[in-house]
């Protein structure tokens, strides 16, 4: 049995492990201060991150990150799901299902009017992603800000 939840101090090891094996996957070099804030923030429930994890026995087998924010189409927030991972020795299970399906159970029950994310067109997942909507035809765009 697969339950979602909130992340617990006691986690950080083996959410880091998954964290790891994500950033891994989007060749991403995710600084430590900032995987440290990360975790820090999916404990404090005054930040607008949003971490769940799934968990299967005593084993943290998957992990959302989300970002609740404002938004100027809608008058209650809207979520970002920003991470979504699940460990690729559990994968085919119905974690990621699970993991989305918690993220629209709690959109609805803290009146979130619009749950979102996007992924690399290549991801295997998205076919997942189908089942619960269609992509649209927005295109996005990055820039880097210099802090110097």
């Amino acid at each position: 049995m697969i339950t979602i939840r909130d992340p617990q101090v006691s986690d950080e090891d083996e959410w880091r492990r998954l964290w790891s094996g994500y950033n891994a996957f989007y060749e991403a070099q995710i600084p430590e201060a900032v995987t440290s804030a990360t975790w820090r923030r999916m404990l404090d429930p005054t930040s607008a991150v949003v971490g769940r994890l799934a968990v299967l026995e005593t084993a943290i087998v998957g992990f959302t990150v989300s970002v609740v924010h404002a938004c100027t189409w809608t008058v209650d927030p809207i979520c970002y799901l920003e991470d979504l991972f699940v460990d690729p020795n559990r994968r085919g299970r119905g974690v990621g299902r699970l993991l989305i399906q918690d993220l629209i159970e709690l959109s609805k029950a803290r009146g979130w009017a619009r749950l979102y994310w996007h992924t690399q067109a290549t991801n295997p997942a998205r076919r997942l992603y189908d089942d619960f909507t269609t992509a649209d035809d927005f295109v996005r765009y990055r820039l880097f800000l210099d802090r110097s």
